[in-house]
């Protein structure tokens, strides 16, 4: 990626890496169906599995629960159809979700508006564990399906899922799920030590090609009714022809994620500090959303006072910064951010919010871009408030 542009939005999606481009070049040379028992179809199962293997060996799984995807939105809305089971437990009857998830939890559930239920989360996007605790145990009698997101795709919160997973096993009939696709890759991911019963995972937000992800099974817990029906491929979880190419990408990424992560959060937990830290001085009224939670270490969303968000956005585009003022999955539009008004944000501070995320390929030129374009975008406020003095 040119360095004439600084590419600071991989919360959005990540840059694809070149070892995961050269495996995908390989596997679009593979003839063979996965499903086929000839020698071509057996070299093409062996670069599906061993993808499997490495996508699974990221959130400490087994291969034989990773069921591959068209992304992590198809996984999620599998996950939330109502078809989750767990051996012994019967249908899930309501669902739990966090005030802060994204759209393929919060629209692309499939439960009954009566049955659904948020649940709040406190000012710092962290999930309020009381009031979850007050409501599992208020519905004691049936059978919930709990969904609370591994991290906050805007403000990089990261939720507290092994005291919520602690919270949900203190009754005999909760499964709980967690859309992982912004924390796979950036900070660690135990499917079987956390306990869920799902994990859904997103390729492109960890290197790999757009249009592939996964859900993560725990024993014992598959879907009655696969999302998507036909041949009886991955198990007849998912059925469809796997797309073998952006699968082996998955796995590529996976593997270089899993060996660079300890490494990688550092640095760009580095990056971030620098960042927010020259925000803070060139706008001291910025505010840092989620600033008092443990937050991803590549995320950093912000807001000053007065800025206009979609303008901002633009000027930076024109220096050669690309950010985001929050989530990607609308289409385009700059809208009002669900996550902040759950957080009790000021409407007008909201409307301020750029999110600023680092990945694989960020480098310390730039910080120093994005903070002189950050600066310049700035001056028309600074200059309307001398007016206005």
């Amino acid at each position: 990626m040119s360095r004439a542009r600084a590419y600071l939005d991989y919360n959005a999606t990540a840059p694809v890496r070149p070892d995961v481009a050269d495996a995908v070049a390989r596997a679009l040379m593979l003839p063979g169906n996965p499903s086929s028992i000839h020698a071509e179809g057996r070299a093409a199962r062996a670069a599906l599995e061993a993808a499997r293997a490495e996508v699974a060996a990221l959130v400490h799984a087994r291969p034989e629960q990773v069921v591959f995807t068209s992304g992590g939105t198809e996984a999620a809305n599998a996950a939330l159809s109502g078809a989750l089971r767990r051996r012994g437990t019967p249908a899930p009857t309501r669902l739990l979700y966090s005030a802060t998830e994204h759209p393929c939890v919060a629209a692309g559930h499939r439960f009954p508006e009566a049955a659904a239920e948020e649940v709040p989360v406190k000012a710092d996007g962290v999930v309020d564990l009381a009031v979850l605790e007050a409501r599992l145990a208020a519905l004691a009698d049936e059978t919930v399906l709990l969904s609370v997101h591994a991290a906050n795709n805007e403000t990089g919160a990261v939720q507290p899922l092994a005291d919520i997973v602690g919270l949900s096993r203190k009754h005999d009939r909760i499964l709980v799920h967690s859309d992982g696709v912004q924390a796979a890759g950036k900070i660690p991911l135990d499917m079987a030590g956390l306990g869920l019963d799902a994990l859904t995972l997103s390729g492109h937000k960890f290197g790999a090609p757009k249009g592939v992800g996964a859900l993560v099974l725990a024993d014992g817990v598959t879907l009655e009714r696969a999302f998507l029906r036909g041949g009886g491929q991955e198990r007849r979880q998912r059925c469809g022809t796997e797309c073998l190419p952006a699968i082996v990408g998955m796995g590529e990424a996976a593997r270089i994620a899993r060996e660079s992560l300890a490494r990688e959060a550092a640095r760009l937990s580095t990056l971030r500090d620098r960042i927010e830290a020259g925000v803070r001085a060139l706008a001291p009224g910025a505010v840092v959303f989620a600033a008092g939670a443990a937050r991803l270490p590549n995320t950093l969303s912000f807001s000053v006072p007065g800025l206009d968000a979609p303008a901002a956005l633009i000027a930076l585009d024109l220096a050669g910064v690309a950010v985001s003022s929050g989530s990607a999955c609308s289409s385009g539009k700059v809208a009002r951010s669900a996550t902040l008004a759950a957080m009790g944000v000021d409407p007008d501070l909201a409307g301020g919010a750029l999110r600023v995320s680092l990945g694989w390929n960020s480098v310390d030129e730039e910080v120093a871009c994005f903070l002189d374009a950050f600066e310049r975008a700035l001056q028309p406020l600074y200059r309307r408030r001398g007016q206005a003095a």
